[in-house]
């Protein structure tokens, strides 16, 4: 096992895993952001290099976490060998067992082999699986002519309107994730409809693997084309950042597929799979 802290050779990474598009996603979005600021605190873990088969990219040791929050201490997943990558997660120290924690890939056999290891060191495991997603923006601006006077007016949404998202996001509802989605905020690319009030109407932000998440309209406020609009601006913003513009979404969120279709989004191949890990400690 080797982490990987030479700026040279995480550059490197960069550049080598855009080969293995699409099922090193995940792995790519946090190494860019590695590259350009870290502001998540992340490290990549390989078996080898420069000839790697498995890697990891994990929070660094030295950054505070909390025990229940599986939303910051998550681990992304990228392996040519999938036996390396059961090697490096048998490996001492490599994952911390001691929390709740969350790893997510794009290949199929993440599920059963991180599966087989959690459950031999008594963790729980809950998968969760979605479409997974690539978008290639057209270059010309979304059509914002329906907006008109000050409002509802396109902008981007800031950490006082954590509290809210929170409370709308299905995995939300908790402390933890009010910390993550304020840090998500901070942190990266985000866009939002406010209506003449200034409150967020319709919504999307981007987490720390560089994926679109929480993509969001109030019930009331549907119907009316912001989620497109939020959407398309921002995958161009993403987009004119270099990162590329992904996402996922689940298979009985018949709604917002329609609308990915009618945008002729990329459906990939690979599923995006998300496990949760609970040790015997937390899962009461």
């Amino acid at each position: 096992m080797l982490v990987l802290n030479c700026s040279t050779k995480l550059l490197i990474l960069e550049k080598m895993l855009k080969s293995y598009f699409p099922e090193s996603l995940k792995v790519y979005g946090a190494v860019m952001n590695m590259n350009r600021g870290n502001p998540f605190q992340k490290e990549v873990v390989v078996d080898s290099w420069p000839d790697f088969k498995a890697v990891i990219t994990r929070r660094h040791k030295e950054a505070e976490t909390d025990n229940l929050d599986h939303y910051s201490n998550a681990y992304a997943v990228f392996y040519k060998d999938v036996r390396a990558y059961q090697r490096l997660l048998e490996e001492h120290d490599v994952i911390n067992w001691d929390q709740v924690l969350q790893i997510q890939g794009l290949q199929s056999e993440l599920h059963d082999v991180s599966k087989a290891v959690a459950n031999s060191k008594q963790l729980g495991v809950k998968l969760t699986s979605f479409k997974a997603l690539q978008f290639f923006p057209h270059p010309l601006l979304p059509d914002t002519s329906f907006l008109k006077g000050s409002a509802p007016r396109l902008t981007y949404l800031n950490v006082a309107d954590a509290d809210l998202l929170n409370r709308t996001w299905s995995r939300g509802g908790n402390e933890q994730c009010l910390r993550y989605i304020t840090k998500l905020i901070s942190c990266f690319p985000s866009v939002c409809v406010r209506d003449d009030k200034g409150n967020p109407v319709s919504w999307s932000l981007t987490d720390q693997f560089a994926t679109m998440c929480h993509g969001y309209t109030l019930p009331e406020h549907r119907r009316k084309g912001y989620s497109q609009l939020v959407f398309l601006t921002l995958a161009r913003k993403l987009q004119s950042r270099g990162f590329p513009c992904q996402g996922n979404v689940l298979d009985d969120n018949t709604a917002f597929i329609g609308l990915l279709k009618n945008l002729h989004v990329e459906f990939l191949p690979c599923n995006y799979h998300r496990l949760i890990l609970t040790p015997a400690a937390f899962s009461g």
